[in-house]
C-alpha cells in the first residue's frame, strides 16, 4: 500500500499506522491515551489498536505536542495511513523541518521495537481535516476499558456501555465503575415492568465483525473447507497422571509455578509427536510439497474478551517440564490480560484446546490453518472404571477424561492419526512410559 505524504506545518510529523504483525493490512482503534494539546514523550503509549491477531499498544516515536487525531475510537484504519499528528520538539538552535514519510517509517520509527520498517512509494496530497474524537456515550457497542476494569464491572454487575468514561483517552476507569455501582445501590427498587424494560432495551443488537473475531471466522471457514478433517476419540484413565501432578507440584523447583493437568497433556503430545512427525507438518499447495517441521511450536487455544486466540510456545519440544509449565502460565496470563503479541500467534505447528475448563467432555476441534493436528482435552471426571491387576478385574472410581484429535487427512493417514492419539493416551494412563 503506498504511503501518503501530507503537506505539514513546520515541525508537524505524522505517525503512520505500522504493520505490527506479519502482513496485516488494517487495525481498529480501541482507545486513545492522548488528546489534541497533550504533551507526549518518546515511547509513551498513545493508542491501543486491535489487529486481526491481538490488541497492541503503540508508543509515540516523537516527543512533542499532539496536534490532531485522525481516527476515532472504533474506526478501522489501513496500515500506512496517518493516525496522529505530533508537533515535534525542534533540536536546540535549529528550525523544525517537516518529517518525510520514509523517515516516519524507517527513521525514528525504529524506536517502535519489533515493528518492521519497509520502503514504500510516496505520493503527495493535501492533509484531511483532523477528526475530533468525541466522548463515547451510554448505549455504545464498543467500550474502551482495561481488562482489570472489565473484571471489576463484571463482579459488580455493571454494564460498561451505560457508563460515561472519565479515564485517559475516554476509557472507563475503576472509579467510574465504582461510582456506577454506588448509584445503582442507592437507586429505588424498580417496578417489575421497569425491570423487564431495562433488561431488554432492544430486541436485537448488532456487533461489527472485526479484529480477532473477523480473523478467526475467516480462518476457521478456510480451514474447514480446505483441509479434509478427520477426528478420533479416546477415553483415558488419568489417575496416575494426576498423582504425578501432585508429586511434581510439591517439588522445590516447581515452587511458584502452577502445575496443571494441561501441562502433562501437552508433554504427552510432544512425546507422541516424536513417533508421528507427520502430524507436525504443513501442506504447501503452491510448491506441491509437505513441509515437515523439526521443531514444535505448541499452540494453546485461549478464550479472551476479544475472541479465541491461539498463541504458541516456541520450541516447546526442547523445554524441560519446569520450563514448559512456566511458559504455559505466562501464555495464559498474557492472553487473559489481552496483551498477546502478533508474533506469539504466528508460526504454530500443532495445537491443544482445553475444552475441559468449561465442563465439556469432548468435541471436534477445527484445525488451526496451516497445521496438521489439534488435540482437544476434555473435563476430568471421577467415574467407575474396570481395573485389571494381574488378570483380576475389579471396578473402582478413577479419574477419567476424553481426548479428541482432529488431523488433516492430506498429511496424516488413519494409522498415523490413531498412533498419535494412542501414544498420547498411553503416556497419560501410565506416565512411567515416558521413561522408555
Amino acid at each position: 500500500m503506498p504511503t501518503t505524504v501530507f503537506d505539514a506545518a513546520p515541525g508537524a510529523r505524522d505517525f503512520l499506522l505500522p504493520d505490527v504483525g506479519e502482513g496485516l493490512t488494517e487495525a481498529t482503534i480501541l482507545s486513545w491515551s492522548v488528546r489534541p494539546g497533550d504533551r507526549v514523550e518518546v515511547n509513551q503509549v498513545i493508542v491501543e489498536i486491535e489487529t486481526a491477531k491481538a490488541a497492541v499498544e503503540l508508543p509515540s516515536p516523537y516527543a512533542g505536542t499532539v496536534a490532531a487525531l485522525h481516527a476515532q475510537q472504533g474506526d478501522t484504519v489501513d496500515v500506512g495511513r496517518p493516525i496522529v499528528t505530533i508537533t515535534a520538539d525542534p533540536e536546540p538552535g535549529t528550525s523544525p523541518e517537516p518529517e518525510p514519510a520514509d523517515a516516519a517509517l524507517g527513521g525514528e520509527a525504529k524506536l517502535l521495537v519489533g515493528y518492521g520498517a519497509r520502503e514504500r512509494p510516496t505520493t503527495r496530497r493535501r492533509r484531511p481535516a483532523p477528526v475530533k474524537v468525541p466522548r463515547p456515550v451510554a448505549g455504545r457497542t464498543r467500550v474502551a476499558a482495561k481488562p482489570p476494569v472489565r473484571k471489576l464491572a463484571k463482579e459488580l454487575g455493571i454494564d460498561l456501555r451505560a457508563i460515561r468514561p472519565t479515564g485517559p483517552g475516554d476509557t472507563v476507569s475503576r472509579d467510574d465503575v465504582r461510582a456506577a455501582a454506588a448509584a445503582v445501590s442507592e437507586a429505588p427498587a424498580p417496578t417489575a415492568a421497569a425491570a423487564v424494560q431495562a433488561l431488554t432495551p432492544e430486541r436485537e443488537t448488532r456487533v461489527p465483525v472485526r479484529g480477532v473475531r473477523k480473523h478467526t471466522a475467516a480462518a476457521m471457514v478456510a480451514s474447514a473447507f480446505t483441509a479434509p478433517h478427520v477426528t478420533e476419540f479416546v477415553t483415558v484413565d488419568v489417575t496416575e497422571t494426576l498423582g504425578l501432578r501432585e508429586r511434581v507440584a510439591a517439588r522445590r523447583e516447581f515452587a511458584g509455578v502452577r502445575v496443571t493437568p494441561l501441562l502433562f497433556v501437552a508433554r504427552a503430545l510432544l512425546l507422541a509427536l516424536r513417533r508421528t512427525p507427520e502430524a507436525n507438518a504443513s501442506w504447501d499447495e503452491a510448491a506441491g510439497e509437505i513441509v515437515l517441521k523439526h521443531y514444535v511450536n505448541l499452540g494453546v487455544a485461549a478464550a479472551t474478551e476479544r475472541g479465541l486466540i491461539v498463541p504458541n510456545i516456541k520450541d516447546a519440544d526442547r523445554l524441560s517440564l519446569r520450563d514448559l509449565a512456566g511458559e504455559l502460565a505466562e501464555l495464559t496470563a498474557t492472553a487473559r490480560a489481552g496483551r498477546t503479541s502478533p508474533a506469539a500467534m504466528s508460526g504454530g505447528t500443532v495445537t491443544i484446546t482445553n475444552v475441559g475448563v468449561f465442563g465439556v467432555d469432548t468435541g471436534t476441534p477445527i484445525l488451526n490453518p496451516g497445521e496438521a493436528a489439534i488435540l482437544a482435552f476434555g473435563a476430568v471426571r471421577r467415574m467407575p472404571w474396570v481395573v485389571d491387576t494381574d488378570g483380576v478385574e475389579r471396578i473402582e472410581p478413577r479419574s477419567v477424561t476424553q481426548l479428541a484429535l482432529s488431523f488433516d487427512h492430506r498429511l496424516v493417514d488413519g494409522q498415523q492419526g490413531s498412533q498419535l492419539l494412542a501414544d498420547t493416551a498411553a503416556t497419560l494412563t501410565d506416565p512411567t512410559l515416558a521413561m522408555l
